[in-house]
């Protein structure tokens, strides 16, 4: 009821926003249609689609009215590649000029054509301001040197001592925090989301405060929240990457694009809850429900317990494959129960076995689980007990993972109830959940209580989504087991498919630990495996529209900033004919990163997301560290943005639009 109240009062302060600027801003008709279609309490069952948006603007969720055949006209169209950069400018002022004098019809939203080699900076930057695109400029070009951002978080502390508080926070807001961050709050990002959603695009929202501790401090509570009080007892069968390791216990060591959330207790876990929720509220609030919140599961509980659960997930897989006789999941091999029956024959009538052969988990098709993995996300049910399997020699049970002390089950328990509270959270105000991806000493156990979080939660839409690391060997496989169980189990599948963020580290790792590398050799490698998985996705979506199934129980976010990947994700929606329609594919960027790529797909009608980090200034130091870092080892992406930047503020000077003011009437799906 808290929530609900506090909801309540948020959406009340956020329409009255709305209303006192509703004679200025050229998005009111979208917003009032929102509300509209709010009050009415018709809810879209779309996946990756805006599920607030009015009917009369449907379209998927990556592309809004892809031209067809069959669709009206008023579908945008694929310009091809062969376009050149000016070629792609004059066209684009032509029809800019064109809309100046022949606006589009009262609540019908603008539509771009689509530059699909993303060489038009009109089309990159016409939600911004002069102002804005020469802050864009001066932050990429510091980004483009190497010593100041070597030691930017040095230089920006000694800044703050020097110029103190208020002098720092507004040099900050002119450069790094004003371009890569929304505002302080989630009342101040408001502005800065009805402009996104003016120009078609939709926010992943993030509130990105990081603690800034030494590396001597994040050892220190990784190597204690990592190990049981009772011990790391490495019994037989145990796998050497699911225990913590002090060289690597820093997880922030060569990783630059992912936040790090170090265990110190459970009242910080509770507070990071109760964040994790606020966010879902701004979003719901300000966006009426058509936004993404992302969340870290080593943020709601004690990392150890994932280690643990990890590993039991990979000597039960190990144990199956055993079981069947060569390599692959049960899935692929589709054993029955009478396969498994057979397979324990020779160990007589044990009364142990029989039971555990009560409780494996199974469908028509063959055995989904050794375990009621549902157990792992239900409140009353106990680690220690249920991971047991029978020797195959001696018909004793075995446990596939050590004894939880009380203590730490009631932990595990706890972590699995601040999930349950948010995901309940977002179900119920109607925003997605992003869980993202972690290392892979914690991904096992992230991707399972994920999934068993869409068989409970996604029942008529995808309100869960898990990431999957293409950079990573296994992850084909892992996509297309999780696709199969969706399919068997009937829930909506969300996928957000990213590059990665912790190759370097994972190569250390495994070399220092002596297990197999999990990464992929090369950076093509990432791309094929990239490209294979969201093949697979996308020839699985349209199965299931030629048998008259709803597609829509697949979606998927390309999150990229590889304007290769992009390209590939649209011309395979139209080579296989998945249409903008069937809101089923969504793209996704870092705010302040890669507009020349976001902007256009969401004027073109695609469905665009920016990730959108809050927070107050001083807080958000070490995410704008990160940033930095990041764009430095992209100098490539930097270069095109940089000439995009260039010629669009030229364009503006030469025009006299120094003082631009960007309005849009551009409708997300």
């Amino acid at each position: 009821m808290a929530l609900l109240r506090s909801l309540s009062s948020q959406r009340t302060a956020i329409s009255l926003v709305y209303g006192r600027n509703s004679s200025k801003s050229s998005n009111s008709v979208a917003a009032a249609a929102c509300r509209s279609y709010h009050q009415r309490g018709n809810r879209s069952s779309a996946t990756c689609g805006d599920g607030a948006a009015p009917e009369s603007a449907s379209g998927i969720n990556g592309a809004r009215y892809l031209h067809s055949g069959n669709r009206p006209l008023q579908a945008s169209t694929l310009v091809q590649p062969d376009l050149v950069a000016g070629d792609a400018v004059k066209r684009t002022a032509k029809q800019c000029s064109s809309q100046e004098q022949n606006p589009s019809p009262a609540g019908s939203p603008q539509r771009d054509p689509l530059d699909v080699t993303f060489n038009d900076p009109i089309a990159a930057f016409k939600s911004k301001t002069t102002g804005e695109l020469m802050r864009a400029y001066l932050v990429y070009m510091i980004c483009s040197s190497e010593k100041l951002v070597e030691h930017n978080m040095t230089l920006m502390k000694w800044s703050k001592n020097v110029l103190g508080q208020r002098l720092f926070t507004a040099l900050m807001k002119a450069t790094f925090y004003g371009h890569f961050v929304a505002g302080e709050d989630q009342i101040k990002i408001i502005p800065t989301l009805e402009r996104l959603r003016s120009f078609g695009v939709k926010p992943i929202l993030d509130y990105s405060v990081e603690e800034d501790i030494s590396q001597e401090e994040a050892e220190k509570r990784e190597v204690e929240s990592s190990v049981s009080s009772a011990g790391d007892r490495k019994e037989e069968g145990s796998m050497p990457q699911y225990h913590v390791d002090k060289s690597f216990a820093d997880r922030r060591y060569k990783v630059s694009s992912a936040r790090t959330y170090f265990y110190l207790n459970e009242a910080t876990c509770e507070r990071n809850m109760e964040i994790f929720i606020k966010c879902l509220e701004a979003v719901s609030g300000a966006t009426f429900g058509t936004g993404i919140t992302a969340i870290k599961l080593t943020a709601l509980g004690r990392p150890q317990l994932l280690l643990q659960l990890s590993e039991v997930i990979m000597r039960t897989r190990k144990y199956m494959e055993d079981m069947v006789g060569g390599q692959g999941n049960v899935l692929t091999h589709h054993k029955t129960i009478k396969d498994l029956e057979k397979y324990y024959a020779t160990l007589g009538d044990n009364k142990d076995v029989k039971e555990f052969l009560n409780n494996v988990t199974s469908d028509k098709e063959g055995i989904l689980h050794l375990f009621p993995w549902s157990g792992i996300v239900d409140e009353d049910s106990q680690l220690s007990d249920t991971f047991r399997v029978p020797d195959p020699q001696t018909g004793q049970m075995r446990r596939l993972i050590s004894q939880i002390p009380p203590k730490e089950e009631e932990m595990f328990r706890n972590m699995i109830r601040r999930l349950n509270t948010i995901v309940k959270a977002a179900a119920d105000l109607d925003v997605r959940i992003m869980v993202d991806a972690e290392q892979t000493y914690f991904q096992p156990a992230i991707s399972r209580i994920t999934l068993e979080m869409m068989r409970k939660y996604n029942k008529d839409k995808a309100i869960v989504f898990n990431t999957y690391q293409c950079y990573l060997r296994e992850t084909f496989r892992e996509v297309n087991t999780d696709l199969e169980q969706a399919k068997r189990q009937n829930f909506y599948f969300g996928a957000k498919l990213v590059r990665g963020a912790y190759m370097d580290q994972e190569r250390d790792r495994a070399k220092s630990l002596g297990y197999p590398d999990p990464v992929n050799p090369t950076f093509e490698a990432t791309t094929e495996m990239y490209h294979k998985t969201l093949s697979e996705c996308l020839r699985r979506i349209k199965l299931m529209k030629d048998c008259d199934d709803d597609a829509r129980k697949i979606g998927i976010m390309v999150a990229s900033h590889n304007e290769d990947t992009v390209r590939f994700a649209i011309q395979q929606m139209k080579e296989i004919g998945i249409s903008p329609e069937d809101k089923v594919i969504c793209f996704g960027q870092l705010l302040g990163m890669c507009d020349y790529i976001t902007f256009p797909l969401g004027q073109a009608g695609y469905s665009a997301y920016k990730y959108i980090p809050y927070g107050p200034v001083e807080e958000v130091l070490p995410y704008l560290s990160r940033r930095a870092q990041e764009n430095k080892g992209v100098l490539k992406k930097i270069k095109k943005e940089k000439r995009l930047l260039l010629s669009e503020i030229r364009r503006r000077l030469l025009r006299g639009q120094l003082f631009y003011k960007p309005k849009g009437n551009y409708v997300p799906i």
